[in-house]
């Protein structure tokens, strides 16, 4: 799959969401938006990530940034998970992993030298009009929420 280019159109998407709808990209049209995909519900890291941005999440709310979870789990774990650790933006469910693929975000992993397919832990920045302004990958999870809100404010 060819890399996602900074400038260019974010890809679009649908996916069912812990909020029981269903949610796109293109509903945010004129909303900066932080889109993170993560590997799993309830992982030590991934709870984490996940809970920095809810504690962020008033932050990025003043400054119009819409924040969205992204991961394989099946929208049932993701209500348990949201409702464990009270997560206040919408959790989206790829479980076919097809936007995971347009985000490039599927990757060959390697734990303790075993090798696997999985999510690697990336993070995008999507303006205004819908164009992908920075991404994150690999992260690595202390100072990370705040780099992305600073990148937000950036936007104006």
């Amino acid at each position: 799959m060819a890399s996602l280019i900074i400038g260019e159109p974010a890809p679009e998407f649908a996916l069912p969401a812990s909020t029981g709808k269903t949610i796109s990209l293109r509903q945010f049209a004129g909303k900066k938006v932080v889109l993170f995909f993560y590997p799993e519900d309830d992982t030590p890291t991934c709870t984490a990530e996940a809970c920095a941005f809810r504690d962020g999440i008033g932050r990025f709310r003043r400054h119009g940034v819409v924040v969205l979870g992204v991961s394989p789990d099946p929208v049932k774990k993701h209500l348990k998970f949201a409702d464990k650790f009270e997560l206040p933006y919408p959790l989206l469910s790829d479980e076919d992993l097809t936007v995971c693929r347009l985000y490039d975000v599927w990757k060959l992993k390697k734990l303790y030298g075993r090798e696997y397919m999985g999510v690697q832990r990336s993070t995008f920045l999507i303006d205004r009009n819908g164009i992908l302004v920075r991404e994150w990958r690999n992260v690595r999870i202390k100072g990370h929420v705040e780099a992305v809100l600073d990148a937000a404010k950036e936007l104006g």
